[in-house]
């Protein structure tokens, strides 16, 4: 009987080990392609202020410097540091290639061929063009390199086992479905594009499941399981109608942080909203409450919700910086 247990142990390490093995010689990815496009600071810049960029990788709470590497977040699977992104060599990012970095951002794959963790919003950025790819490396490279590395993440075994995402990855990874609807305006349309893509909305406000999957059945229904104790409420168009949100408030809300009932935003929300979407154009902030607020696509907004929303027309997105609104 020992030995058929020892044998049983000794099978299942074996196999074990094979499995790991196997995981961690499994390719992913592609090759991003051989030329880009030339980059334009500005333009990235706006980019990575939308996606979040700049407030996840600087720790606001430290007044740190720009993209320097943000503040740890605590989660189930561990404590995560975002990392040094500035051009400087060996903190930061420095030593890519352009074709590194797209491979970085829309595939969430290392220079070294390791997958990043989900808690890096990759799979939000699948779609980004090799434009917006070449924008964003140019806005990066035109801040100050700082020399400091961000602390290691503190993640313990079985998640620092980096081989088991690719596992994630095969159940999880999707690119998010941000294509334009004909029939519905431009407005809708770019408010598509941004909360399924770039401000990835659906990140924060739609729960996971014990591996860290998003909940399709529960998109944008909330979430009370934030990283510090933070939660997200639900913003299915019917419960931001319900609450009082309008085009006109939300997007507002989106601009100074201020709520229909003249408190403020808190938490992860008032960092969102300082550090990125106050610097968005009026237009794609009306954009994305407009999108919020018919996220099904059936154009058919009540009254109080459409009130004050602009006509229907093409945004101009030609002259993006990095300013805050007035």
């Amino acid at each position: 009987m020992r030995g058929l247990i020892r044998l049983a142990i000794a099978t299942g390490v074996v196999l074990g080990g094979t499995g790991a093995l196997s995981l961690h010689y499994w390719p992913i990815g592609e090759d991003a392609p051989a030329y880009f496009p030339k980059g334009d600071a500005v333009r990235g810049a706006y980019l990575a202020r939308a996606s979040g960029c700049v407030s996840c990788h600087t720790n606001f709470e430290e007044d740190g410097l720009a993209l320097a590497g943000g503040a740890p977040l605590d989660t189930p699977f561990g404590t995560f540091t975002p990392p040094n992104i500035t051009p400087h060599p060996d903190a930061g990012i420095g030593s890519w290639t352009i074709q590194d970095f797209a491979v970085a951002v829309r595939q969430g794959i290392s220079p070294d061929g390791k997958p990043y963790y989900p808690v890096f919003t990759y799979s939000f950025y699948a779609n980004f063009t090799d434009q917006e790819i070449a924008d964003l490396w140019e806005a990066f490279r035109d801040v100050p390199a700082v020399a400091q590395a961000a602390e290691e993440h503190d993640v313990g075994f079985p998640f620092s086992f980096r081989g088991g995402l690719k596992l994630w990855r095969a159940r999880y990874l999707e690119a998010p479905v941000d294509d334009a609807l004909m029939g519905m305006s431009d407005s809708w349309n770019r408010g598509r594009q941004l909360v399924e893509g770039p401000t990835h909305c659906a990140a924060c406000h739609t729960g996971r499941n014990l591996a860290g999957g998003l909940k399709a059945s529960e998109a944008f229904a909330g979430n009370d399981d934030l990283p510090g104790d933070n939660s997200a409420p639900s913003i299915l168009a019917p419960d931001l109608a319900a609450n009082g949100w309008t085009i006109a408030n939300l997007s507002y809300a989106l601009k100074l942080g201020i709520l229909p009932s003249g408190d403020a935003f808190g938490g992860s929300m008032a960092e969102v909203v300082t550090n990125g979407t106050s610097f968005l154009t009026d237009a794609d902030r009306t954009a994305i409450a407009t999108y919020l607020l018919d996220s099904d696509g059936t154009g058919a907004l009540p009254a109080q919700v459409a009130q004050d929303a602009p006509a229907a027309g093409t945004v101009d997105h030609s002259n993006m910086d990095m300013s805050p609104s007035n």
